[in-house]
């Protein structure tokens, strides 16, 4: 298998616009395991990157694809960077919904400070939020699920209003979003307990705040009921996406080496790369349709749930089966010997598995129900 040089994966742009990636993308390469110099490109990458629902959607997730198609866990830190930027600018835009002046200007200083999105929960961890006057409030509890956050300056979190109440909530409060800072006293960021050999360079563990001043960004409820919720979930779709060209590119080099060393591929290695493709050709017309319509407003209101739901289950299904395809193809010898195969295929399990499966299509089926679909 010839591990070739990196190679952009396009949506929809002209193909000569991601010409100009391929500097980048090879010092992506050469930066693989370093997350310091991963989150000095994703500063980089930040700083040009167009915001979510602005007109080039699809530009947007094409870095984030292409950069997971050379190493998914540099892909795994740039995801949030780039997802946090696009919520502060959504606060921004949208200030009526909560977000104060102090919000706005956390929005504005995002050039030189490398972000996280913190939105997990989990059962017996609960983080509070409590108003601490001149418009800011103060975090007390823990957050799980917290990747790389010793190394990250700062991040976008929910947290549960206390004394709040909503009717959806088992918790006994409606949750909001905050911008912190992870460098501030009070910040204890706890050691992973990670025995995963899957992105092993991105440990998510759980974050204590004691006092922790924090700013709004939005009301209450504001972080999950805004479109650009399902917007950034479509946007790690992107991220699986480029890690499931990857592991096809990987697939066909592997059968054209081959070949050339007078091993044809069978019947059945050539229906697989065929499905393969016809796999992939879909997935991308599937991004490309869905930025299309976030940039046109189409998916701007309730409807982009539904769609995000499609999009990620869609994406999931092929990932899923193509890995499924090249690992019954070429067998155990390149998860074994070849790092970077392995790694690959290794990173894009446990990353994929933020899709929740036959629960996300269960609440597809409901929205499908009350009748929000085009069919």
């Amino acid at each position: 298998m010839v591990n070739a040089g990196p190679r952009p994966v396009r949506i929809s742009s002209p193909p000569g616009r991601l010409e100009a990636t391929v500097p980048l993308l090879e010092s992506l390469r050469d930066a693989v395991g370093d997350v310091p110099a991963i989150l000095a490109l994703a500063l980089k990458i930040g700083r040009t990157a167009p915001r979510t629902g602005e007109g080039d959607t699809a530009h947007l997730w094409e870095p984030l694809a292409c950069v997971t198609a050379v190493d998914v866990a540099a892909g795994r830190v740039l995801e949030p960077h780039l997802d946090a930027i696009s919520i502060l600018t959504q606060a921004e835009f949208n200030a009526g919904t909560g977000a104060g002046p102090d919000a706005l200007e956390q929005a504005r200083d995002t050039e030189d400070q490398t972000w996280g999105v913190f939105a997990a929960e989990a059962s017996g961890l609960r983080l509070e939020a409590a108003p601490g006057g001149a418009g800011g409030y103060v975090l007390n509890g823990s957050k799980p699920w917290c990747s790389l956050a010793g190394q990250l300056d700062r991040a976008v979190v929910t947290a549960y209003l206390a004394g709040g109440a909503s009717s959806g909530d088992p918790g006994g409060g409606a949750r909001a979003a905050f911008a912190v800072r992870l460098h501030d006293p009070g910040v204890f960021c706890e050691t992973p307990q990670w025995s995963s050999r899957s992105l092993r360079e991105i440990p998510s563990g759980t974050v204590r705040f004691e006092g922790v001043c924090a700013v709004p960004v939005g009301g209450p409820g504001w972080y999950f009921e805004r479109p650009g919720f399902a917007w950034g979930g479509m946007g790690v779709a992107a991220c699986w996406l480029g890690g499931t060209i990857a592991v096809a590119r990987d697939f066909r080099s592997a059968l054209a080496t081959a070949a050339k060393g007078g091993s044809e591929p069978d019947q059945i290695a050539l229906a697989h790369l065929g499905e393969t493709d016809r796999t992939i050709m879909s997935l991308i017309g599937c991004l490309a349709r869905a930025a299309a319509r976030i940039d046109a407003g189409d998916l701007s209101g309730p409807e982009a749930r539904s769609e995000a739901l499609r999009v990620r289950g869609a994406v999931a299904a092929g990932v899923e089966r193509i890995q499924a395809m090249v690992v019954q193809n070429l067998g155990p010898g390149p998860l074994a010997f070849n790092e970077t195969y392995g790694k690959r295929m290794a990173d894009l399990s446990l990353y994929i598995r933020q899709h929740h499966a036959m629960r996300d299509d269960a609440q597809l089926g409901a929205l499908t129900l009350k009748g929000d679909t085009s069919w």
